[in-house]
Formats: structure tokens, C-alpha cells, sequence
């Protein structure tokens, strides 16, 4: 179907283009970068790649096409419709709107491939190419059309003082109509209007003329609302631009004027902390400051029908950037001066910090590059000797050139890590550890002065992405990874957990005020992260110094963001199940610190005790046998009169069934008949038996009952039960007391909390019990959710408890 008018282009979309016009595509390829404009009103590059225009029977018309440079996809795709306005802007940009607060534009390379597409669109929609915008012409009837072909334009009134209310009433009445507007647009330049109108603002000023100047302020800033490349290097140029400030400085709606002027040339002052030798790029500097003060600043807030009127001065200030940065980068002996002066000694400390807020200002900068040239920008800056430059600064005393360094290191860190990473592990063959660039990242970190710690969340945070495996290069001759992990674990995983090691040399933290718990909490986060991502380095690190064990100190802190700290790291080790770390666990009894903290914790029903049983519960649902084994054998005369939950009476049990197993080979001969009974069956009918086997209420089935659906039961199953059925009568008497518990529990009016124990791997055979179990704390139901019966009251007091936990 051929695309509707206003219809978005259709960007990276699928091959199609010229070749859909029978091979047509005879046109001068010419290069160009595709942006389209985002919801924030910033520019987005969508790719760099050749533009051509050519008829596409699919679209049935004369269109835009970009292909990229790299692989020939499709980045733009766009008819060229009648009734679209097309903007030519700075000789080298074509803005249009496809859709409503949907923007496109096309920088070229050259003056002469941009005029050349221009000359196109004019030809498509019967316009001279002279003009920087084609009309909109979408509300206009042939009479209308007709009328305009025979008009001259726009006249405007005379600009005198006296006239000054009608401009403003002409100017206002203007701005509802596109064709008003650009009728409008095109009397003021080609009468030099803008100029005559500055020269009546001086004469008012001198006059004191309030009226007049009110009448200017909404002239100018309707000016403005035309969103005009042409009318805005007018306004913007050196010899006019605070004139148009003074203008905006007369808002009527205020009962004072403004003071712009005077700050622009008294309060901000222009330092150049290298001098610039290029005029060009100093007048744009200068230019680009005040054109981001206008809009900041002196412009009211737009309104919703005023914002898409504004776009135009968006992108100057944007391909402004764009410039500012491409110059000073092509200026060599700019840079080389920068990076000189910023780690020469002799430097006095105040050029410094205006060295690094100008090296900031200047990455800022560079946000706005498309990535191909954010690429070029930073591989000249690393070229330049950024990072050495950096960890110079970093080791001063300064505290705001530091922050300053921390916020490039930031843009470098985000933009490219494996760059920081080679650097680092490059400068560990030549220096010692103290001056790393990683560990003097991580000292600041430690010594952050800020109470809430925002540099060492910072910091933090960059540290992460470093020793994130999931942004590391693997080729085929080396392994970022394995590389940088073992420089990382080598050289500066001593200094990251020094706080912590320093503060548990006893049997609780020897400091623990506010700061120093939200500092241990951070690198407890680092250190969670790294077990989950590390695998072996950081198995082998933890083992070795014993970390564990001086991470659970922090169990008896008394901030409980902290203790949980500690928990969700050990939380984070169990979890993976690793038979090396069940084992060290097991050897240093480190389930110790985590059962004193929920006993001392008592009956309060928080976060500490949810998470916990959320512990424990998680062992009993994994089976993991060995801890299993090494917390009932060793706490369970600590644990069992807590029966709110069931978890720890449930990994009794489970216990219990592994010694079971154990003492008893002949019940793995029945599980194993039973097993090979199960899976004679159809297959077809497998799925419908496993769903019956999860769907089955436990209260249907009897204890020991096995679970075979009565119709497949084989003829001669009694002989088979008749030893599992002994088994389970044996395990009825062991269990009567948790009968009780679960009657008394069923009794006061809550769901009985129940677990289906199902042998159905290889080595199991498929039996049912009804035992004690948990649903997880403050879950729907649940026993110990808040105020309900049996909540953690009902634990006996710590004290006879605690002499009960088994020690080393």
C-alpha cells in the first residue's frame, strides 16, 4: 500500500528502495547521518550510510532512500509527499516532520550533495530551490493556492515606534498558520527586519518607552516560535544577539524586567584555560553559551502546542555541540596542551581544577556525537594519555578536582570498559599496587567524607561495570575475562575487602557507626555480585582468607541493613549449591552466627526472620543433603520448638529419610520395582499422570499410598506395598508428635501447611507423605504471617536455646 502523508519513514526497515523501481537508482550517492528527533527533544543518530532519491513503485513516488555504509541495510526510506515541509538548514541539513512530534533530519558531508537532494525535493513539490523551506500546503483550497501564486507575500507595517502594537498584533496573528508563518518568515529576512527592530529596542531603552519594549518582547519571542534557521543566524549573530536578550528582558507578565545582559557579561565570564587560536571556534563557543542560555533560561516555558515551534533552535544548539567538539578535537596542539598542564607538578591548583571542569565539559560534550565519531573522540583522548592524566589527578588532595576526574572516569568507563581494563592491567607490570589506577578508585571509594556516600555509590557502580564478565571481549588468541579477573583478584581484591577484614577481627564489628555499616554494605554488594558472576576466582578468594566467616561478624551488627548484608551474601553462596563451599561451610560451623541471629532476634516478625527461614527453607526444598545433615546433627536442639513455620520440623524429616535410606537397602530394591513399573507405561499417557501427580489433593490420598493412578495399578501391587507399607507404619510412630503440631495447627483455623515428598528420579521411587512443611514467611496463609495465630511468640526463650547450638 503506498504510504499515507505523515506517515513515520519507515527507519532500518526491510530492503526494498530503488530496487523496487526496476534498478533506477542512477543518482550520486552522497554521505549522510540519519537522526530522528526522541521524546526529550534531543537529536538521535540512526546510522551513517548514502542517500539517493528515486521513484519506489511500492510507494508510489519520487523518495528518500539511505542505505547504510557498512552492510547496504535500509536506514531511511521515506516519499517525498507534496504537502510536507522540508527545512534547509547551515548548507548542509534537511529537517522535515513525517508525523506529529515525529522529526527527521539529514546531515550531509558536503554543501553540494545536500543542495543536490534540496534541488530534488523542490522538484517534487514545485518549488524554487533558493528557499530553505518548502510551504505547507495541506489546509489550502485552489482558490487559496491560487490567490498565494498571484500574491507578492506578506507586507509589513513600517518599523517605527509607532507601529509597534500592530507588528506585534500581525506577528501573533501569524503564528496559527503555517503559510502565515512562512509568509511572515520570509518578509522579515529579505527586508533585514530583524536589525530595524534591534535599532527601535535601543531607542525605547533610551526612552524608557515600557509599552514599546513590552510589544518587542512578544514580537521577538514570536519571532522565535516561527523556528526559522535563517531568522535565528540573524538573531544569533555576534552583533545582535544581546539585543535580542535585552529584548526578552521586558516580559509583561512581570512587574520587573530581567537582568540577563547583565549577568552574561558581568557573572559568567568566559575562561579559556588553553587559549584557542581559532576565531571561528571561539565565536561559536561564545554563541552556543548564550543561544543555551536563551532557551534555559530567558524563553518562558514552552507550552504542549508550543513545543514542537521550538525544535529548530534545538537543533542548532545541537549541531553547535556537534561543531565545538570536532574542531577543538582536530586542534592538536590544543590537547597536547591540555594533557601537559594537567599533570605537570608545576601547575598551581586552581588552573588545574578549571583544566579539569573544562576536560569534563568538553565529555559532555561529546555525548551528543553520533557513536562512530564518539569513537574517534575518545580513542584521541586515550591517544592523548587520558587515564595516566587521570590517575595523576586522582592521587592530589584536592576533593573537587577529584570528583571532577571521577565524573570523566565515569564517561570512560560507560563509553568503553575493555579500554580502562587494558590500561590497568598494562601499568600493573610497571607500578605497585598502591598506585593502580583501579586501587586509588577504590581508595576514594573507602574515604568518601559524604554521609550518604553518593561518590562511593558512584564509584561503586563503575567498579561493577569493570568486573562485569558480561561487557568482556573474548577472541581467539585471549580472554578478557580470565585475564582481568586474575589481575583483578591478584592486585586489587585486598584493598576492595581491607574495611571489612579490619572491622570483623572479632566476634562483632569493632566500628559500627552509620557510615562505616554503609560502606561495608556496599562492598558486601560488590562481593555478592562477584560470587554470583566470578565462579572460581572468587571461590578460591573466599576459602582462602576465610571472607564467610568475617562477613557473618557483620550478623551482629545493630544496623539491620547491614546484618542482612551479610545474609543475602551467605543467602547467594548456598544457592549455588557447590559441594566446595557446602564443605567449608560445614568445617568452620558457619551456620553458627546465622542461628544466634535468629534467635536473639526472637518473636519480632521482620525482614531478619522472613529471611532466615527463606534460608533454610531453601535448603529442605533443594535437598541439599550435606548441609541438610550438618544443621539438624548440629542446631536441631536449638530449632525445634519453633513450629510457627515448618521448616525446620520439614528438614528434620528430610534428614531423618536420608538415614532412612541409608540403613535401609532393601526400601532402594522396592523403589527401584516401583520405578520400573511406573515408566512401562504408554507414553502417550505420561503427561496426563505427571499433571494428575502435581494436581492431586494430599488430603485424598492416604499416607504410604503410592502414586498410581487406580486403573494402572497391576494386579499383584499389594505384594509390591506390602514392605513400603511396614516402612510407613514405622515412620507414622516416629512422627505422631508432628501429627500433633499439624492438628493444633489445622485446629485454630488456618490452612494445614503440608509437602508432597516425591521420589521420582532416577535413584527414587514415587511415594506421598503428608508431613510438616512451610509456605515461606508472609505469604498468603502462611503460618507466622502478621498476626496470626503461632506467630514467632511461640519460640522458647534464646537463652535455654542457645546453649543448645553446637559449637567448633
Amino acid at each position: 500500500a503506498p504510504e499515507q502523508p505523515g506517515a513515520p519513514a519507515a527507519i532500518a526497515g526491510p530492503r526494498g528502495g530503488c530496487a523496487a523501481a526496476g534498478g533506477r537508482m542512477t543518482d550520486t550517492r552522497r554521505r549522510v547521518k540519519v537522526y530522528t528527533l526522541n521524546e526529550d527533544r534531543q537529536w538521535d543518530d540512526r546510522g551513517t550510510g548514502h542517500v539517493s532519491s528515486c521513484y519506489v513503485e511500492r510507494l508510489k513516488g519520487m523518495s528518500l532512500l539511505v542505505r547504510a555504509e557498512s552492510d547496504g541495510s535500509l536506514l531511511l526510506e521515506s516519499k517525498i509527499n507534496p504537502n510536507t515541509a522540508y527545512q534547509k538548514q547551515q548548507d548542509t541539513l534537511i529537517v522535515w516532520s513525517e508525523a506529529e512530534n515525529y522529526d527527521l533530519a539529514l546531515s550531509f558531508q558536503e554543501k553540494a550533495g545536500c543542495d543536490e537532494i534540496w534541488e530534488k525535493i523542490c522538484q517534487v513539490q514545485g518549488k524554487d530551490p533558493s528557499v530553505d523551506i518548502t510551504q505547507d500546503l495541506v489546509d489550502e483550497s485552489e482558490e487559496e493556492r491560487f490567490d498565494d501564486m498571484s500574491s507578492p507575500g506578506l507586507e509589513l507595517p513600517s518599523c517605527e515606534l509607532s507601529r509597534l502594537e500592530e507588528i506585534a498584533e500581525l506577528v501573533a496573528s501569524s503564528l496559527p498558520s503555517p503559510l502565515r508563518r512562512e509568509k511572515l518568515a520570509l518578509a522579515l529576512e529579505n527586508e533585514g527586519y530583524i536589525k530595524k527592530l534591534l535599532e527601535i529596542f535601543h531607542v525605547c531603552e533610551d526612552l524608557e518607552n515600557i509599552e514599546g519594549l513590552h510589544h518587542l518582547y512578544e514580537i521577538i519571542k514570536g519571532i522565535f516560535l516561527l523556528n526559522r534557521t535563517a531568522l535565528f543566524e540573524v538573531m544569533f549573530s555576534e552583533e545582535c544577539i544581546m539585543d535580542v536578550i535585552g529584548c526578552l528582558e521586558y516580559d509583561p507578565s512581570l512587574s520587573q524586567s530581567r537582568k540577563h545582559r547583565e549577568f552574561l557579561t558581568k557573572t559568567a565570564k568566559f575562561k579559556e584555560v588553553i587559549p584557542i587560536s581559532d576565531p571561528e571556534l571561539k565565536q561559536k563557543i561564545h554563541q552556543t553559551y548564550r543561544v543555551q542560555y536563551i532557551q534555559d533560561m530567558v524563553l518562558p516555558t514552552p507550552s504542549v502546542f508550543e513545543e514542537n515551534m521550538l525544535s529548530t533552535l534545538h537543533s542548532f544548539i545541537f549541531f553547535n555541540k556537534v561543531e565545538i567538539v570536532g574542531m577543538l578535537q582536530e586542534d592538536e596542539k590544543f590537547l597536547t596542551d591540555l594533557f601537559a598542564q594537567l599533570t605537570d607538578e608545576a601547575t598551581d591548583e586552581e588552573k588545574r581544577q578549571e583544566l579539569v571542569n573544562f576536560l569534563k565539559e568538553f565529555c559532555a560534550f561529546s555525548q551528543t556525537l553520533q557513536p562512530q565519531n564518539r569513537d574517534a573522540f575518545f580513542k584521541t583522548l586515550s591517544n592523548m594519555g587520558i587515564l595516566p592524566a587521570l590517575e595523576v589527578i586522582l592521587g592530589m588532595d584536592d576533593a573537587q578536582v577529584r570528583s571532577a576526574a571521577t565524573d570523566i572516569f565515569s564517561y570512560l568507563v560507560e563509553y568503553n570498559p575493555s579500554m580502562v581494563r587494558e590500561f590497568v592491567m598494562q601499568e600493573a607490570q610497571q607500578n605497585d599496587d598502591d598506585i593502580l589506577l583501579i586501587n586509588l578508585i577504590i581508595e576514594h571509594m573507602i574515604c568518601d567524607t559524604d554521609p550518604e556516600l553518593g561518590g562511593a555509590v558512584l564509584l561503586m557502580g563503575l567498579l561493577r561495570t569493570l568486573v562485569d564478565p558480561e561487557n568482556m571481549l573474548a577472541t581467539a588468541n585471549k580472554t578478557e575475562k580470565t585475564e582481568f579477573l586474575g589481575f583483578f583478584y591478584k592486585h586489587c581484591m585486598h584493598v576492595l575487602t581491607a574495611p571489612l577484614l579490619a572491622n570483623t577481627t572479632e566476634d562483632k564489628p569493632s566500628k559500627d557507626d552509620f557510615q562505616t555499616a554503609q560502606l561495608l554494605a556496599l562492598i558486601l554488594e560488590l562481593l555478592t555480585f562477584c560470587v554470583e558472576h566470578h565462579t572460581y576466582h572468587i571461590k578460591n578468594y573466599i576459602i582462602n582468607k576465610d571472607i564467610l566467616r568475617r562477613v557473618l561478624v557483620l550478623m551482629a551488627s545493630k544496623h539491620a541493613f547491614l546484618a542482612l548484608c551479610a545474609l543475602r551474601f551467605k543467602r547467594k553462596i548456598i544457592g549455588l549449591k557447590d559441594e566446595f563451599y557446602n564443605r567449608y561451610i560445614m568445617k568452620s560451623f558457619l551456620f553458627e552466627p546465622v542461628v544466634k541471629a535468629f534467635l536473639n532476634n526472637g518473636s519480632r516478625y521482620n525482614l531478619m526472620n522472613s529471611a532466615i527461614i527463606e534460608m533454610f527453607e531453601f535448603i529442605r526444598v533443594e535437598d541439599i543433603k550435606s548441609l541438610t545433615a550438618h544443621v539438624i546433627e548440629n542446631y536441631w536442639k536449638a530449632l525445634e520448638d519453633v513450629d510457627y513455620v515448618q521448616t525446620f520440623k520439614g528438614l528434620k524429616l528430610r534428614f531423618e529419610q536420608q538415614r532412612e535410606r541409608q540403613d535401609n537397602p532393601k526400601l532402594d530394591s522396592m523403589r527401584s520395582i516401583l520405578r520400573n513399573h511406573r515408566y512401562r507405561r504408554d507414553a502417550r499417557t505420561l503427561e496426563d499422570e505427571e499433571e494428575m501427580w502435581f494436581n492431586t489433593d494430599e488430603d485424598d490420598m492416604e499416607d504410604g499410598e503410592a502414586v498410581v493412578p487406580p486403573s494402572d495399578k497391576p494386579k499383584n501391587d499389594e505384594d509390591i506395598m506390602d514392605p513400603i507399607s511396614k516402612f510407613m507404619e514405622r515412620k507414622k510412630l516416629k512422627e505422631s508428635e508432628e501429627k500433633e503440631v499439624l492438628l493444633k495447627t489445622n485446629l485454630s483455623g488456618r490452612q494445614s501447611p503440608s509437602f508432597k515428598l516425591s521420589f521420582s528420579s532416577g535413584t527414587k521411587s514415587n511415594l506421598t507423605s503428608q508431613s510438616s512443611a512451610s509456605n515461606l514467611p508472609g505469604s498468603p496463609g502462611s503460618p507466622g504471617s502478621p498476626g496470626s495465630p503461632g506467630s514467632p511468640g511461640s519460640v522458647s526463650k534464646s537463652t535455654s536455646q542457645m546453649a543448645a547450638i553446637t559449637t567448633k
